[in-house]
């Protein structure tokens, strides 16, 4: 159920809508304290480091079959333990991803609707119609999230330009510097709380596989998709921090920072500094494609790691079960307890650097000594670039607990 001449492009947009979501908004707020110089430097950073690890397990997962997922290649070459354990890292994060982002969409869906018929829609029906319309393209095809997924990023382009245009023309260099600060400001201090939200901006790797699948184990294609789709996420990123943060002065980020770096609130105090016209309008726009485009790379990847959990295959019945287990949970979960997720929210980085980094250094270590005579696809980089990934797991789980442990400072503004 893919198409015979998977493009390119396609295959970069589907990694690219899928790590542009929500969390886009966090960052900003997140490297306020580290600033704009700062906040490039962990960006870039956590972009290399990413982009490694899902090169990583493109290179692991081209010695199984078609369609093998974490469940095949953990328990293959870590054992059932480790494979129990970044089985429930993985399925914790792609269920409540799944779950923020039936709530988030259907909320926007239910107040688009409630628009158009002058009325009032309930959030259940917003979140039935948001979750039916994009489920059936996960269940369809990848190429159906393909063509679907390039319709939301060409729309999100469009509308970021026309929300930041006359931010990123307004920029002021003392502003984005921050040179008018005193004596002894201190910034790095503040990487701690940078680093987790950065990690949890660049997720696309449980859509490794559903591309390798997709482009017919043609790796190298699948590697090139992969530095194309995250080389755009980058951009995007770098772009909404230079808007942000060459217009809003460092020291008035307080209001933003309270209510958890709130689009409304940001845009209430950057409207103190610049003029903002439309941009609450448009930026909603953005952020309702932003968590569509994330909704289908997120539950493609949990939907492709299902069907290998279970060894269940592409034919019709085989997918309906699969979509099924997909599906059903997150939107049973999100009716019945629609904000429940707040209250796990924050260990979604924790969970997701396990199997992001420190997973797949282990099995491309592991791997290279099984599979030492194959001549393959090889990512770039020897023993360093497995060290590298995993110390850049291990320094991000020590980030997130000092930072919810509260050891290390907190900016406030």
């Amino acid at each position: 159920m893919s198409a015979k001449n998977p493009s390119l492009l396609g295959g970069a947009l589907i990694i690219a809508g899928t790590i542009i979501g929500a969390g886009m908004f966090a960052n900003p707020t997140a490297t306020s304290g580290v600033w704009f110089i700062g906040s490039l430097v962990v960006l870039f950073y956590t972009w290399f480091s990413m982009l490694s690890s899902g090169l990583m397990l493109l290179e692991v997962n081209t010695h199984y079959p078609h369609g093998a997922s974490f469940d095949t290649m953990v328990k293959d070459l870590l054992g059932r333990g480790w494979n129990a354990v970044n089985g429930i890292a993985v399925t914790f994060v792609l269920y409540l991803l799944t779950y923020a982002y039936i709530f988030v969409g259907g909320d926007l869906t239910a107040k688009g609707l409630g628009n158009l018929a002058g009325g009032t829609v309930g959030l259940p029906v917003g979140q039935l119609v948001f979750f039916a319309v994009l489920a059936f393209c996960v269940w369809a095809s990848t190429y159906l999230v393909d063509r679907l997924t390039s319709v939301l990023i060409g729309g999100m382009v469009i509308a970021f330009f026309w929300a930041t245009g006359g931010l990123l023309t307004n920029v002021q260099l003392p502003v984005l510097l921050d040179t008018q600060v005193t004596a002894g400001t201190q910034y790095w201090i503040y990487v701690a709380a940078a680093l987790p939200v950065c990690l949890a901006s660049f997720g696309f790797h449980g859509n490794v596989s559903s591309l390798l699948k997709y482009f017919n184990g043609d790796a190298p294609k699948v590697a090139r998709a992969l530095r194309l789709g995250t080389l755009i996420a980058l951009m995007i990123y770098t772009l909404w921090q230079l808007a942000i943060q060459g217009n809003l002065p460092r020291n008035k980020f307080a209001p933003v920072i309270e209510a958890g770096g709130q689009v409304s609130v940001l845009i209430e105090t950057l409207s103190k500094f610049v003029p903002t016209g439309s941009m609450n309008t448009v930026l909603s726009f953005f952020a309702y494609m932003a968590i569509a485009s994330s909704f289908l790379g997120v539950t493609l990847g949990l939907f492709d790691y299902l069907a290998d959990l279970f060894k269940w295959d592409d034919s019709a019945a085989g997918r309906t079960k699969t979509a099924a287990l997909t599906f059903l949970p997150p939107l049973i979960c999100c009716l019945l307890f629609p904000t429940g997720f707040v209250t796990v929210i924050g260990y979604v980085g924790l969970a997701a650097t396990v199997w992001t980094a420190l997973i797949p250094a282990m099995l491309l270590y592991k791997a290279r000594k099984k599979f030492s005579e194959n001549k393959g696809y090889r990512v770039y980089g020897g023993m360093w670039l497995i060290v590298w990934v995993f110390a850049f797991g291990v320094i991000n789980i020590a980030a997130q607990i000092l930072s919810q442990l509260e050891v290390v400072p907190v900016f406030k503004g």
